[in-house]
């Protein structure tokens, strides 16, 4: 019997493949799954994918404001406020449950990770499967302990990140009933997803995935994934090498066109409109994972509000319309909801009316990419290479006549045209983060650059009081969960 980070029995539910400890408990010891060939080992990674969703961040966002007319969960609330949430692992979209999937699908990659070498191969296609496991497997454990880091953790910082407090870097399957943990360094942990990163991208061969390609850990996706992760680090060199892998010669390819009629007609339908933006056959969608959720329901949680859709799809330097304003669904009494996603619902089984809300989630996107580059390009002061790119995300994104913008323009639509202080760099930096956010509103990308680039946060709650959230805020650090700290020995975050 062995116990995973702060919560007894969950390592159990990798090794039987059972849903729950109390289920363990009814089974007999020989009822378990033997990873002793190939095939089961790359079925065990289907369930490296955490079902949590990194989305729920931006109820913590300026993306975010007090939406009247929905169902308020206290999750929600707490989120909204900054508040210390409650510990409960079964509670889709809050911390606990996102550290307990996290290492839930860390645990499978780690099984299939200390087998694979003993299991037989004995052709060249079973090699060549072999390697294709491993790296799945890698790059599953490698992004599972990124996104961890990056929430649980301070931003990584190089002169703090060495002594900075991360989150326990898990290598091997637990062989003990009861185990402590430490927190690797936000260091140790970036070397760490490094490491097992640039493995996968080496042993990477989408051949294997057949139809379902956009649901595993494919070149493309793990391309996409060192460019959020070496931007995050600040290696912008890496960001452009890994981006220019990806994206070739024409990087409009891997940018959905909102303004084609594909999309315009498909934006009459509340259904037509989520199932195209989130097919596996877009280009510009990279991977695609399942989540437990209830960020795609409009009658749950505080959403975008009227102000807030005024605020992100105001005026732009291109003289177009901006089509990523509609369609969008009412969100309560003074809500939108952009329509990312579909709103799907698995049922505990056939004739039930129960079971658990979930949304198809777009992981890496190539507009992600190309963003990345762009800011990496401006962080090098390549100005006119940076304007190239979000010109490109920009002809997909604004209907109607559009001008092709210069630095002139972006300085002269900022009001900073004869301020001689502040650099070129700067202006398109800033019109970069204002274009992820609204490329990614709702879906969780919003909170990173949050915590980056240390953008405070108000709130206005119901009585017309506000609160803050600070530029050094140290709630912009999420707690690590109680149980974790008082079984698995682990350390809180100051508050």
């Amino acid at each position: 019997m062995t116990r995973f980070i702060g919560r007894t029995c969950s390592a159990l539910m990798i090794i039987l493949l059972v849903n729950s400890c109390d289920d363990f408990l009814d089974e007999v010891p020989d009822n378990r799954v033997a990873l002793d060939d190939l095939e089961k080992a790359a079925q065990l990674l289907t369930n490296g994918y955490s079902i949590a969703s990194p989305a729920f961040t931006d109820w913590m966002t300026d993306n975010t404001a007090y939406t009247r007319g929905v169902s308020i969960r206290q999750v929600h609330e707490r989120a909204f406020e900054w508040g210390e949430f409650v510990d409960d692992p079964n509670e889709p979209d809050s911390p606990s449950f996102f550290w307990y999937q996290a290492y839930n699908a860390i645990a499978h990659a780690n099984e299939v990770i200390a087998v694979l070498s003993n299991l037989p191969a004995d052709s060249e296609e079973q090699i060549a499967l072999k390697r294709s496991i491993e790296s799945e497997a890698r790059l599953e454990r490698a992004y599972a302990h990124f996104m961890l880091v990056n929430l649980f953790a301070k931003h990584y910082n190089q002169n703090t990140a060495e002594s900075d407090p991360g989150v326990p870097y898990v290598e091997t399957p637990e062989t003990v009933f009861i185990k402590t943990y430490k927190r690797n360094t936000v260091k140790e942990v970036y070397d760490k997803v490094e490491a097992d990163m640039l493995k996968g991208i080496e042993l990477v061969d989408d051949s294997f995935f057949a139809n379902s390609g956009k649901y595993h850990f494919n070149r493309n996706a793990a391309l996409a994934f060192a460019t959020r992760f070496y931007l995050f680090k600040g290696d912008y060199d890496k960001v452009i090498e890994n981006a220019n892998a990806l994206l070739g010669s024409d990087p409009s390819a891997f940018v959905r066109d909102l303004t084609s009629e594909e999309f315009l007609g498909a934006g009459s339908s509340v259904l037509a409109y989520p199932q195209l933006y989130s097919s596996p056959e877009q280009r510009s969608n990279l991977l695609l994972m399942r989540k437990i959720s209830l960020v795609q329901r409009t009658d749950f949680a505080h959403g975008p509000t009227d102000d807030v859709y005024d605020e992100i799809f105001g005026p732009n330097p291109f003289s177009g319309t901006d089509e990523r304003e509609n369609p969008s669904f009412v969100k309560g009494e003074n809500g939108l909801f952009p329509a990312r996603y579909e709103n799907l619902f698995e049922r505990s089984s056939l004739n039930s009316n129960v079971g658990l809300p979930y949304h198809i989630g777009l992981m890496f996107r190539g507009e992600e990419v190309l963003l990345n580059r762009a800011e990496a390009l401006a962080q090098k002061n390549r100005i006119t290479e940076a304007i190239a790119d979000i010109q490109t995300l920009a002809n997909k994104r604004y209907s109607g006549t559009l001008n092709t913008i210069t630095i002139d323009d972006l300085r002269n639509f900022y009001g900073v045209s004869g301020i001689g202080s502040i650099s070129n760099r700067a202006v398109v930096l800033e019109y970069v983060v204002e274009e992820r956010r609204r490329e990614f509103l709702v879906q969780g990308m919003r909170w990173f650059d949050i915590k980056r680039f240390q953008i405070p946060v108000e709130h206005v709650l119901v009585d017309g009081t506000t609160i803050e959230l600070e530029e050094d805020d140290l709630r912009k650090v999420l707690q690590i969960p109680t149980s974790a700290i008082d079984v698995g020995g682990l350390k809180p975050n100051p508050r």
